[in-house]
C-alpha cells in the first residue's frame, strides 16, 4: 500500500519500485504528476501481449485524458523505481485551469510538446528497424533530444523492457547493445 498525504482534495502517493499506481481498465477520476522517480505504462491487448508505452520521468503528468475521453483508463501505471506521485482530482484540476491562464497555458503546452514527441516516436517505430528503435530510445534516455547537458549515465533498465519498448525480442536488444559496445557508442 502507498504511503499518501492528502491536501484538500487532492494527495501525494509514495510508491516501491514495481508498485501499481492503477490498474488497465479501472475508472479513472484523476490527473497523476511525477514528483520524483519514474513510471512505466503498459497496455495488455485481449489475445494477452503486454506493450510498455513510455517510461516518464519526474516533472510529467499522465492520466491526463480524464478530463476529456471515456472514464476507463487505457493502460497500467507501475513505479520503476521508489516514486513520489501527485494525484489530483478532476474536479481540483480543471477548477485550476479555469481558474488560472498560466497554468491552463503551460499544462496545454506540456501536452502538445508530449504529442509531438508521441507522433515522432510512432513514426520512427512505423519506418525504422528495431536497431535504429534502440538506438533513438537509448538516446532519449540519455536526455539527447533537450536542450540540457545529456546525462552521462542512465538509469538501468532491463533488456526485456527496452525490448518491450521497441517492439522486438531481448536477445535482439542483446545482440545490439553488444554491438553498440564494440562500436564505442555506449560503456
Amino acid at each position: 500500500m502507498p504511503g499518501t498525504f492528502c491536501t484538500g482534495g487532492n494527495e501525494t502517493n509514495w510508491y516501491k519500485a514495481y508498485e501499481s499506481v492503477f490498474s488497465q481498465g479501472d475508472v479513472r477520476d484523476a490527473v497523476f504528476f511525477i514528483q520524483s522517480g519514474k513510471m512505466k505504462l503498459t497496455v495488455v491487448s485481449t489475445h494477452g501481449k503486454e506493450a510498455v508505452v513510455a517510461i516518464l520521468l519526474e516533472g510529467s503528468f499522465f492520466r491526463e485524458g480524464c478530463l476529456t475521453l471515456p472514464p476507463f483508463r487505457m493502460y497500467t501505471a507501475s513505479a520503476v523505481e521508489r516514486s513520489t506521485i501527485l494525484r489530483v482530482t478532476k474536479g481540483a484540476m480543471v477548477a485550476l485551469l479555469n481558474r488560472d491562464p498560466q497554468s491552463a497555458k503551460g499544462f496545454l503546452a506540456y501536452l502538445h510538446s508530449r504529442n509531438v514527441r508521441m507522433a515522432a516516436d510512432l513514426v520512427h517505430h512505423l519506418f525504422n528497424s528495431s536497431e535504429k528503435r534502440l538506438a533513438r530510445l537509448l538516446l532519449l534516455m540519455a536526455n539527447f533530444d533537450h536542450e540540457s547537458k545529456p546525462l552521462p549515465l542512465i538509469a538501468r533498465m532491463s533488456q526485456e523492457t527496452l525490448a518491450e519498448m521497441i517492439g522486438t525480442t531481448r536477445s535482439r536488444v542483446s545482440f545490439y547493445i553488444n554491438r553498440f559496445r564494440e562500436l564505442g557508442f555506449i560503456e
